[in-house]
């Protein structure tokens, strides 16, 4: 065997374990919702998607589109990803209420500002592991002069790296925490008592004033 085929090989046995990990990592997702009877207003969108993913290149690394099986790596892990895929849209759809079923996406990162709604699917790890996956199949693409694996990642691998710089900036951003006070007092002038609802809604804590809404109510 060829420097370059041994190449070409390790790289793709580090792409199927990367792979492997990232297509196991909603395992522990699916056993919260086994756990509580419910989706949880998560959408299955992602899923379908990577098990699109799977089908396709799954074709693509068959001798019937490959030569021999040159492509068996990418055969071997996206054949476990159909599986595991299959499995968590099976289950989705056996807890899922009927509204959730159209695969709606509610919220986005940049609306809420804050990396919480990346919790079900692109955590932290998913994403370096979902970078580092793209540039392995683009270097597998790349030495196997095969531009219909690499032009795909050559995509993936940019978008990664954002989603990764997406997560960084907000991470630490959550709401803003609001107390509410309430407070009795007594009006001479009118010779009755009075509430003071004092609401505190701190924007940011470093902020030297918080902004202090007041309503009255006799």
């Amino acid at each position: 065997m060829k420097m370059g085929d041994k190449l070409r090989l390790s790289v793709g046995i580090l792409g199927n374990g990367a792979s492997l990990l990232l297509y196991t990592a909603p395992v522990l997702t699916f056993s919260r919702v086994f756990k509580k009877k419910s989706t949880e207003e998560f959408s299955c969108l992602p899923y379908v998607m990577t098990l699109f993913n799977c089908l396709i290149y799954t074709w693509y690394g068959l001798p019937i589109v490959s030569h021999c099986w040159e492509n068996f790596p990418l055969v071997s892990i996206n054949g476990v990803g159909i599986v595991l895929e299959s499995i968590f849209i099976f289950v989705y759809f056996c807890y899922a209420s009927p509204k959730e079923k159209p695969w709606c996406l509610k919220t986005t990162v940049t609306e809420n500002h804050s990396s919480e709604v990346l919790a079900s699917w692109l955590l932290s790890p998913c994403m370096v592991l979902l970078s580092s996956l793209c540039s392995l199949w683009l270097a597998y693409g790349l030495l196997s002069h095969d531009l219909f694996l690499a032009l795909p990642n050559m995509v993936g691998t940019p978008l990664g790296i954002l989603q990764l710089i997406i997560y960084f900036k907000y991470k630490n951003k959550k709401e803003a925490p609001i107390t509410t006070t309430v407070v009795g007092k007594w009006d001479h002038e009118k010779n009755k008592s009075k509430l003071e609802l004092v609401v505190d809604v701190d924007h940011d804590a470093d902020a030297d004033d918080n902004e202090k809404k007041f309503m009255n109510a006799c």
